[in-house]
């Protein structure tokens, strides 16, 4: 139970930021008309038990223009009563109140989701917290599946807090409702002496007790269970899409068993999982079944001694079991959505993980080598990079590269080369010293690039729009980077990342920069796809067309006048020849 009530902690937490939003209006107007819908449906509930009532009554009497005029009359004057709505009055009002409580219910929940959506997207995005969150996962503290969390869990998080957030209200109100005509139809009864009045109530009372104790004894350990069947479902359907993703690796490794192995591993721990659920699920539904098929008939056998007795008629006999379901169904809706509560509980224990986590990785960026952008060169001043688990790469190394000149950058294999034109960037979280960007555009390639879903246009200007890329200026890059065939297929939409060769790929982040016409260029093994004439072409075509740009690049293989090494925590200058 203490995890339940953490549960609603966190989900507030998660729901107040939009009903205190600049859209918050709308969300608590679209939620008071919802929340005003679902009480005139309980209220016209209280008004059909009576017209049950009067109806098995006037039949009980063999009063048949009673009976039809309830049917077929808009108002009815029962005998020794006020007038009554007809049957099908009834009917029509309650069809309107349900079809426009589900229908803004509908619109409130895709505007909650929309807000929820932008938010989370902005939040993981921002301050690179998508890229620390990647870096500061531990062993056992993986925040798994971030595109899941945003798409699916955002999604059933709306669906359901409304649902049974008004659900809940609803059988607050029901109860308030029905249990003082309950109380006051049920009569009383003498049990060892003891008179007590309107028994129907506790026993609706005792009964449910009963059953919501019951309930999460048996179910309580669906909440992790749950949470763990997300968690397998999404890295299961990762490792599918990993296979999309790299076809022409995998098959030309002729991988195909080995991935058709890890798949069948990943989805065994989502079968086994399932399992456990269904074991605790096929437990929990023998007795809330069972406790349901029950309460159908109990009010009945409590009752009928009074019948007998003949205290109350045929339409008092028919009167209270439905009013004791009413009742009896309010005081135990913590049985009857005890699942959807489970899978609530869990959907939000993960976004809460998952806001927290964004929290966390967003107040990385304020940590590491401190970044400023002045001046004219590249400085390094006291500079220390390490690796997550504190292992030192560079060591307080100083460095200061005027602009104008190109700048080859070497060392052995895990050096840390990348992870200085991280922290070059900005973008690198762990280490001391200080960063001093030259001012200007700064471009950086890395060895494998990235190309947004779409047209080849748009992944030649991304990070910019398309439309800031004339067809003139992109054929013309494409061109000079021996890339011309794909001229034709500018406004193509594809997946340009599997579409291409690594060879083109790497042409194509070239072309990109062509365009871009960045004031410093880092090149990070940015031409390693390529053959060495094809490569050295590359960086003639770069030198031409980008003359004022100062080109910094990670290279085995290439020579300039400045050539850096970087080894051992340091970075000197190497003795490779120059140019």
């Amino acid at each position: 139970m203490t995890n339940f009530i953490t549960g609603f902690a966190e989900g507030w937490s998660l729901a107040k930021p939009y009903f205190t939003s600049g859209e918050k209006w709308a969300a608590w107007g679209l939620l008071g008309a919802v929340i005003v819908l679902s009480l005139l449906l309980v209220a016209l509930n209280v008004v059909l038990t009576y017209w049950n009532a009067d109806f098995f009554n006037a039949i009980q009497a063999y009063d048949a223009r009673i009976v039809l005029a309830l049917l077929y009359q808009p108002i009815v004057r029962v005998p020794g009563k006020g007038p009554m709505p007809g049957f099908a009055e009834l009917v029509i009002i309650y069809i309107l109140i349900a079809v426009y409580s589900t229908y803004l219910t509908q619109m409130l929940t895709i505007k909650w989701r929309q807000w929820l959506t932008v938010h989370y997207v902005e939040n993981w995005l921002r301050d690179r917290a998508y890229y620390n969150i990647s870096l500061s996962q531990k062993p056992g503290d993986v925040v798994d599946n971030p595109d899941q969390r945003i798409s699916e869990d955002l999604n059933n998080f709306t669906a359901n807090t409304l649902s049974l957030g008004t659900d809940f209200i609803t059988n607050v109100v029901t109860l308030l409702s029905f249990v003082f005509v309950l109380y006051s139809i049920s009569g009383s009864i003498t049990l060892f002496g003891v008179t007590i009045q309107g028994y129907m109530l506790w026993v609706a009372a005792l009964y449910s007790l009963v059953g919501t104790g019951l309930t999460h004894l048996i179910g309580r350990r669906l909440v992790p269970l749950s949470f763990n069947q997300q968690k397998l479902e999404a890295n299961f359907r990762y490792r599918l899409v990993r296979v999309r993703e790299h076809p022409e690796a995998i098959a030309l490794s002729h991988g195909e068993a080995e991935e058709e192995a890890e798949l069948r591993h990943a989805f065994q721990f989502v079968r086994d999982n399932f399992w456990a659920i269904m074991r605790r699920t096929k437990a929990l539904n023998f007795f809330t079944v069972g406790f349901a098929q029950i309460a159908n008939i109990f009010p009945l056998v409590v009752i009928l001694p009074r019948y007998f007795a003949k205290k109350i008629g045929l339409g008092g006999l028919s009167q209270i079991p439905m009013v004791f379901s009413q009742v009896q169904g309010a005081l135990s809706w913590f049985v009857t959505s005890y699942q959807n509560l489970v899978l609530w509980r869990a959907t939000v224990s993960r976004l809460y993980g998952f806001r927290e986590a964004m929290e966390a990785a967003r107040a990385m960026a304020a940590n590491g080598p401190r970044v400023l952008a002045e001046g004219e060169a590249l400085v390094l001043r006291d500079l220390t990079l390490t690796l997550p688990d504190g292992r030192k790469l560079l060591d307080h190394a100083s460095l200061t590269l005027p602009p104008g000149e190109t700048v080859v950058i070497s060392g052995p294999s895990g050096a840390g080369k990348s992870t200085l034109f991280r922290a070059v960037a900005g973008i690198w979280p762990f280490g001391s010293g200080e960063v001093r960007q030259p001012s200007g555009r700064l471009l950086f390639l890395p060895q494998k690039p990235y190309f947004p879903l779409g047209t080849l246009k748009r992944s030649l200007a991304y990070p910019g729009p398309a439309a800031q890329v004339s067809d003139e200026e992109a054929a013309a890059a494409l061109t000079a980077c021996g890339l011309a065939h794909l001229i034709p297929r500018l406004d193509d939409d594809a997946n340009w990342g599997l579409a291409l060769s690594g060879g083109e790929q790497q042409r194509l982040a070239l072309a990109r920069a062509l365009l871009a016409r960045p004031h410093w260029l880092f090149l990070d093994e940015a031409t390693s796809a390529l053959d060495r004439p094809l490569a050295e072409r590359m960086r003639t075509v770069l030198r031409e067309r980008l003359p004022g740009t100062t080109i910094v690049a990670i290279s085995h293989h290439e020579t300039a006048r400045r050539h850096l090494e970087l080894a051992g925590g340091r970075i000197k200058p190497s003795l490779a020849a120059a140019e």
